[in-house]
């Protein structure tokens, strides 16, 4: 099995390696790195493999070519523009390596919280491009995944050909959904899954969209198929530890990009595109759009009809604009065209509202006390939400005590 080791932590006076499982798909010039979100294992990118490669089955494990190998000599490696990446020989075909983070799968699952956050994580990919031997490659993420793709291109912007920002947030606050009632009820569902069966239920609920799962497909409903699927994938992997969960979400509430990576990551000269489904009840649209206009000119804005998990709801049109960053980056086609080149009248949309406006209000005191309302309304929404959170994972505390400390029946002893 492909194992890579990327880290090393101590615990109780001794040492321990953190290995990631990985596959790689295809073979080509061009490299593509696939970070999965959380609680998602490296098998969920199938759609993307497919589109890109055109194969399911694994590569086998020989070394990479050097007419394969991705990037250019150490001395020129950090002023290598973004094509640089694509080598010139090896033929055209493309190469994925997608990987269980560490905390799910069959990677390493550190204990502690402390071990997880999305610098780690990125460090860790990383260190598995090394351990491939990619100078370079395109970095696709998809939720967390995206967290960890953008820390990685402000660590080390030389190493990336491209950026793809599936169903992003800017993590803290923003991972918070929006609040409604089917909402309290899918998290109070998700922390009392127990079995490979409930959770499938929820993650259809908060993966898809429901037109999408009441689609006829033969004699059933989407829904029907996918479940059995989720439950079967579930089934083999194993439901995630706990320590694992809480490491991943400890990673997405303290992430944060500051001002000054995400004008590393702007200014590095490779293209961005930022893809989200507008009905994504997880990560909200508004965030991606907000991403999006301070990672401009090098950022497009790709609106799909599609909710949390777009990749596989709408796998074709993904694919397609996952392709169209691959090739305008061979193309060597500047930010600025990039961006001001959109696919369609959705994605000008989509880059208009997410530039930064700076609105100077001219009206009565009316309208003033109106947006100062509107904005306590959203920081209460954040804070009503974190109260329910609080409240269920209270109740689930107190339940477990309870139970701990509920006396045993001790039947009479007769004399």
């Amino acid at each position: 099995m492909p194992y890579c080791e990327v880290d090393r932590y101590h615990t109780d006076d001794k040492s321990e390696g953190v290995r990631l499982f990985y596959r790689r798909y295809g073979r080509g010039s061009t490299k593509v790195l696939l970070i999965i979100g959380l609680a998602g294992t490296h098998d969920s990118w199938g759609p993307q493999i497919k589109g890109l490669t055109g194969s399911l089955e694994p590569a086998d494990d020989e070394p990479t070519r050097a007419d394969e190998e991705v990037g250019v000599g150490a001395a020129g490696a950090a002023e290598a523009s973004p094509a640089d990446g694509e080598a010139d020989g090896g033929g055209d075909g493309i190469e994925v390596c997608c990987f269980d983070n560490r905390g799910v799968g069959r990677s390493s699952i550190p204990a502690h919280k402390s071990y997880y956050s999305t610098a780690i994580m990125a460090r860790d990919a990383l260190a598995l491009m090394d351990h491939l031997g990619w100078k370079k490659a395109h970095v696709f993420g998809h939720s967390m995944g995206a967290m960890i793709a953008c820390k990685l291109a402000a660590m080390a912007p030389h190493r990336l050909c491209s950026l793809a920002l599936l169903n992003v947030t800017g993590g803290g606050f923003e991972c918070f959904p929006k609040v409604d009632g089917q909402m309290l009820s899918l998290a109070f569902r998700f922390l009392r899954a127990r079995t490979p069966e409930q959770r499938a239920l929820v993650d259809l609920e908060t993966h898809y969209t429901k037109e999408y799962l009441e689609e006829s497909v033969g004699s059933c409903t989407r829904r029907m198929i996918l479940y059995q699927e989720y439950v079967k994938g579930i089934s083999s992997t194993g439901m995630q530890s706990n320590c694992g969960f809480e490491g991943q979400v400890n990673a997405c509430w303290t992430h944060k990009m500051i001002t000054k990576e995400l004008d590393t990551i702007r200014s590095a000269g490779f293209l961005i595109s930022v893809i989200h489904g507008r009905y994504d009840i997880i990560a909200q649209l508004c965030h991606a759009r907000r991403l999006a206009g301070r990672l401009l000119p090098a950022a497009k804005m790709v609106e799909l009809h599609g909710a949390h998990l777009v990749s596989h709801e709408r796998p074709d049109e993904v694919n397609c604009a996952l392709m169209d960053l691959i090739k305008a980056t061979k193309s060597n086609m500047k930010p600025e065209e990039w961006s001001s080149e959109p696919d369609n009248a959705s994605e000008t949309e989509a880059l208009i509202s997410a530039r930064p406006i700076t609105v100077t209000m001219k009206t009565d005191e009316g309208a003033n006390v109106a947006v100062a309302v509107y904005n306590l309304l959203g920081k209460l929404q954040l804070s009503f939400l974190y109260l329910i959170g609080l409240i269920v994972m209270g109740f689930e505390h107190m339940r477990n005590i309870v139970r701990v400390m509920k006396p045993v029946r001790v039947a009479a002893i007769e004399s």
